[in-house]
């Protein structure tokens, strides 16, 4: 297939540090390769990629003169190409000159959906040329109510983490992820505190979250809950393999959060709460477990040991490599080419 993929213009792929959308279209581009597809891909001028790279003209999503830019740029682009089907990740505006076209044309959220714009394109499209995907079911399911959709999950790097077959007595509990109020950091602090165990925070504070780190993280780290900052791939490798568990105590419902499947690839259970994607990613009592609250959780980390750390490893590569994520859109698009071909 001749496929052309299509990610926002701020971040290059790969990203430095953060940018999750844009790892798991690398992470897509070199599956698609290796299985013998031709790619193409519209991204940001300073992405290091080994397919065909056009940059967007426009480099900010938010500003509407570089969405006409970069939706002219896109529709330029495929009138000269032969395409089999267009995935985007980037904005859905983007494609709106190509919705009468017959070409397979796929958008993936990993955010809630706008079901009105949604709505709208669907309108515009030709008949069964354009559907969705969500991260998770918890967000196609959303856009099921307007337009066709299907769930399929992010992935992680599996293959760059380790395994940990054995933890120590007094291994710690592990929050990675953004330290803002949504994420959680301060109920992990509670369960850490409440259940006597050792918390090592990790990830990146956004500036507009300095005053919530300041009185709800700061006044309680000590020797036993220690902040250590961003994390790149191989420290996140070992902070999570050495780690007893890692808490998901979102206050929010998370699209998917693929530092779930990071930590399943280090055969490390997570405990997390029942919103967004959390009851679909953690298989409960096999990868980790779904907490109403925090007593819930507290009480969890006691059956931990009944967890096979080998078993979460395997249930990472069975449900969340690329290899099985790039096989899942790959059915999608040549059943979406099948259907236009008649």
């Amino acid at each position: 297939m001749n496929i052309l993929l299509t990610v926002d213009p701020e971040i290059p792929v790969p990203p430095g540090l953060y940018g999750g959308i844009e790892r798991i279209v690398d992470g897509l581009i070199n599956a698609y390769l290796e299985a013998g597809h031709k790619v193409t891909l519209c991204a940001n001028k300073e992405s290091k990629v080994p397919c065909r790279l056009v940059a967007w003209p426009g480099q900010k999503s938010q500003q509407w003169s570089d969405t006409l830019k970069n939706m002219a740029a896109l529709t330029g682009l495929v009138m000269k190409g032969r395409f089999d089907v267009i995935h985007s990740y980037s904005r859905l505006a983007y494609m709106t000159a190509l919705f009468p076209m017959r070409i397979p044309k796929i958008m993936s959220y990993q955010r809630e959906p706008s079901l009105g714009q949604i709505g709208k394109a669907v309108k515009l499209a030709k008949k069964g040329s354009l559907v969705f995907t969500g991260c998770s079911g918890y967000i196609a399911n959303q856009i099921l109510q307007v337009a066709e959709a299907y769930t399929i999950y992010n992935f992680a790097p599996v293959r760059r983490y380790t395994a940990t077959a054995e933890v120590g007595p007094d291994a710690p509990l592990v929050f990675l992820g953004r330290l803002e109020h949504i994420k959680g950091p301060h109920i992990a602090i509670e369960v850490a505190k409440t259940s006597g165990r050792r918390l090592v925070i990790a990830g990146n504070l956004p500036p507009e979250a300095q005053g919530y780190f300041d009185e709800k993280i700061r006044p309680y780290l000590d020797d036993r809950i220690t902040y250590i900052g961003p994390v790149n791939d191989e420290q996140k490798n070992a902070l999570l393999g050495q780690a007893l568990a890692m808490l998901m105590p979102i206050q929010w419902n998370e699209p998917f959060g693929i530092v779930m499947a990071e930590a399943m690839a280090c055969g490390t259970p997570v405990l997390g709460f029942p919103y967004g994607s959390v009851p679909e990613v953690v298989d409960n009592g096999v990868t980790g477990f779904v907490c109403a609250d925090v007593r819930e959780m507290v009480d969890r980390i006691g059956d931990l040991g009944a967890i096979s750390r080998a078993g979460v490893r395997k249930m990472a590569e069975q449900r969340f490599t690329d290899k099985v994520i790039a096989g899942d859109y790959l059915a999608l698009y040549e059943k979406l080419i099948s259907r236009s071909a008649k």
